[in-house]
């Protein structure tokens, strides 16, 4: 049995009466809180005690949606529209990726996330189970999935080999790892291998990550192409029936299709940073908020951003979403916090064990330092987080109640000898 107790943090608990909780301890027994001490109470022996106090407790943040290796790939392809950038740079690079090249890519990419207090992330690339090897052996929780292109020569093998990794990922993984079946998009897969997916995965309970919606002229081919655009195309297909999807970007969804997403349940990733550097547009996420889609937040691959941070992203969702609508009310910031912890993990079907600091939730937890000038004076805690944190503010983080870093020093990964190989690995494919 293993025990944590974090003593008198500030608690941002995500429940459902939006508690803020000053000087309240956390108790954690193997892996699962178990209760919220408030000063003065007893408190239980554990057999480790993280000091907290000047610190905040959030819900672990979530990257809800990545492509994790592209860390391999971070500055080569930059300030380019979305398709020349795939098919000129992006995929012949990624023809020539090794197994390992995705194991080494992934874990710089879980390095940068723990410091970034991400706790959780949803992944899309090719070679999962180097991704999968990367992060039981890192300790973080993570949704993997292989990439399904319909163009290969190999589509209906991957197809074959992804259905069965994903089968026995399911049955043999630990916990924290989830896995996914994750059809690219409807323009680079056909609806034959959409149908066969969506069958495969309603068959063994797993869930899908696609991109839809992304680029205006993904939409308008859509329409020339299928006489409907992308999300309602996927509705025709019955991808959204009895199967969880999330859903990445969704940048140009209709009013009609938003109804379609919160009535389906469709979890939303939404990507500010990479949608505005790819000049992709700006997702309507105030009106998908308002009609009860979840949505979290991600940062896409470190290609297109260029970095892994899901506080910068939810800062640049508040902003863009202001922008959009010229309306500075628009995403407040306790919206924002809330897409990237809990919103995130009730967008990949998680809801029910993460993205909540309350009795009973798996302990994914990070602290931030409060005591800092950026941060001061503390007027608006939620304000602060949202506008004024970094992810170098960052000082422990747990998933399943396992420190993955205490007080900025990482816990389970060498992160020297990481950086090392993927700065060897990525000179090997770009040159």
């Amino acid at each position: 049995m293993s025990t944590v107790l974090i003593h008198r943090p500030t608690v941002v608990t995500f429940n459902d009466r939006g508690e803020v909780l000053p000087d309240t301890s956390i108790f954690i027994r193997d892996g699962e809180i178990v209760s919220l001490i408030p000063l003065r109470q007893p408190l239980p022996q554990a057999a480790l005690v993280l000091e907290a106090a000047d610190q905040v407790a959030l819900p672990g943040l979530v990257n809800a949606h990545t492509h994790a290796a592209m860390t391999l790939l971070r500055g080569y392809a930059d300030d380019m529209e979305l398709l020349p950038w795939l098919q000129e740079r992006i995929w012949p690079v990624e023809a020539k990726l090794q197994e390992e090249d995705v194991y080494w890519g992934t874990s710089l990419a879980i390095v940068e996330m723990i410091r970034a207090g991400i706790t959780c992330f949803n992944d899309m690339y090719f070679y999962p189970g180097a991704a999968a090897r990367a992060c039981q052996e890192a300790g973080i929780r993570a949704c993997i999935s292989g990439v399904l292109l319909g163009f290969l020569p190999t589509a209906k093998s991957d197809l074959e080999k992804a259905i069965c990794f994903a089968k026995e990922l399911k049955q043999n993984a630990p916990g924290h790892i989830h896995p996914m079946l994750a059809p690219h998009a409807p323009y680079t897969c056909p609806d034959e291998l959409m149908e066969k997916t969506i069958s495969a995965a309603r068959e063994a309970g797993l869930g899908i990550h696609i991109h839809l919606s992304e680029t205006k002229k993904e939409v308008e081919e859509s329409l020339a192409h299928h006489g409907k655009t992308p999300i309602a195309h996927m509705h025709k297909l019955g991808m959204f029936d009895d199967t969880r999807v999330i859903a990445a970007h969704c940048v140009w969804p209709s009013d009609d299709e938003i109804e379609i997403l919160a009535a389906k349940k469709v979890g939303v990733a939404h990507c500010p940073g990479s949608n505005m550097k790819l000049a992709s547009g700006a997702a309507p996420v105030a009106k998908m908020l308002s009609a009860g889609v979840s949505v979290g937040l991600g940062t896409d691959g470190a290609a297109s951003n260029n970095n892994l941070d899901i506080l910068e992203e939810a800062r640049l969702a508040a902003f863009l979403a202001k922008l959009h609508a010229s309306d500075p009310t628009a995403v407040k910031a306790h919206e924002a916090l809330f897409m990237a912890c809990r919103g995130g993990a009730e967008a990949l079907g998680l809801g029910a064990i993460i993205g909540r600091i309350a009795p009973g939730y798996r302990a994914d937890i990070v602290l931030l330092d409060l005591h800092q000038p950026h941060l001061w004076p503390p007027h608006n805690l939620i304000s602060h987080l949202v506008y004024s944190a970094r992810a170098g503010d960052v000082r422990t983080v747990l998933v399943e109640g396992r420190p993955l870093m205490i007080d900025g020093i990482l816990q389970t990964l060498d992160e020297e000898r990481i950086m090392a190989q993927a700065e060897r690995r990525a000179r090997r494919l770009v040159g």
